[in-house]
């Protein structure tokens, strides 16, 4: 008989883009507490960076993590943090979202033009 191993309910038929977005949503609502704020702030999660222009590419300690997209007419500021570099540098669920959170610290910090320790005085920590 085939079929999924487990309902859709279940976890465990969770996607890695799924459970990778669950993560930063975590981390979100963990910063919400301290900043109400970001409530108007659109977070995504991208497969990877894009490559602007012809460059030649990144470095392998270039290629960025996140990035942020400032609020213009009509469109609310982004938080974007990229799944596949961030899954590439992490071995464990448990170190997966100390990275991913440590990410979205960073990006908030330079959308609302805070260091990091300000945004979160746990950042660096982990």
């Amino acid at each position: 008989m085939r079929g999924p191993v487990a309902p859709p309910q279940v976890p465990l038929a969770a996607s890695r883009a799924e459970v990778f977005a669950d993560l930063v949503q975590d981390s979100v609502e963990r910063l919400e507490r301290r900043w109400p704020q970001l409530a108007d702030i659109d977070f995504m999660v991208l497969e990877v960076p894009r490559l602007e222009g012809s460059g030649e590419g990144w470095s392998d300690e270039a290629v960025p993590l996140g990035g942020t997209i400032p609020a213009r007419e009509g469109h609310p500021a982004r938080v974007v943090v990229y799944r596949r570099p961030v899954e590439i540098r992490t071995k464990g669920r448990d170190e997966r979202a100390a990275l991913v959170h440590e990410v979205v610290v960073e990006q908030v910090a330079e959308l609302l033009g805070l260091t990091p320790e300000t945004v979160d005085p746990r950042y660096g920590e982990d």
